[in-house]
């Protein structure tokens, strides 16, 4: 199978699963998922976690900030150099406009690397919880029509291995973050 064929069965599937154009409630529920996983939202929800938690919490919301500031550089140049234009659509303008490339999709990778370390940071439920939640982004973005069946794969695998890698190195950037500017963030 050549690349052609993958990219021509990525399409046909991405196509099947896309009900961006179909109104009802499937759609505005996949729709709620799809902006689920928008930075703003969990970068405004990690630091009142920050503010406002203990110091169980405040661990918790600064690790996971600082790896989807990571992770979404990562994400930014890989999209800039893969350059992947988004399927064709009318929903999401917004993400069309300010982010016209498709690959690999932010919103998999971010979902999934608060998946996998919540499974590491805990609490159970809320690990649970981001687990769960992973999965509904990343196909409400396909269904929105905003994304290619292959760019949500990638962005799953991205962010499950960030969220290792994350989890195993935390402890050596915070130490080197405190040790650098003089800030204990828990």
């Amino acid at each position: 199978m050549t690349l052609k064929d993958l990219l021509t069965l990525d399409a046909e599937l991405t196509k099947k699963m896309r009900i961006a154009e179909e109104p009802g409630p499937l759609r505005t529920t996949a729709a709620f998922f799809a902006h689920s996983g928008d930075s703003w939202f969990w970068a405004v929800a990690l630091v009142t976690v920050w503010i406002f938690g203990n110091a169980f919490w405040k661990k918790w919301a600064a690790v996971l900030l600082g790896a989807l500031i990571i992770m979404a550089a990562i994400v930014l140049i890989l999209k800039f150099t893969i350059r992947r234009k988004r399927p064709e659509g009318e929903w999401g303008d917004i993400y069309r406009s300010t982010d016209p490339h498709s690959f690999p999709s932010g919103h998999a990778t971010r979902s999934f690397l608060l998946g996998t370390m919540g499974i590491f940071l805990g609490p159970l439920w809320m690990s649970i919880l981001l687990v769960i939640l992973a999965p509904l982004v990343a196909l409400g973005r396909v269904a929105m029509g905003v994304h290619y069946l292959s760019d949500i794969l990638a962005g799953a695998v991205l962010g499950i291995l960030g969220g290792i890698i994350g989890f195993a190195i935390y402890p050596a950037i915070y130490a080197w973050f405190v040790g650098w500017s003089g800030l204990v963030l828990w």
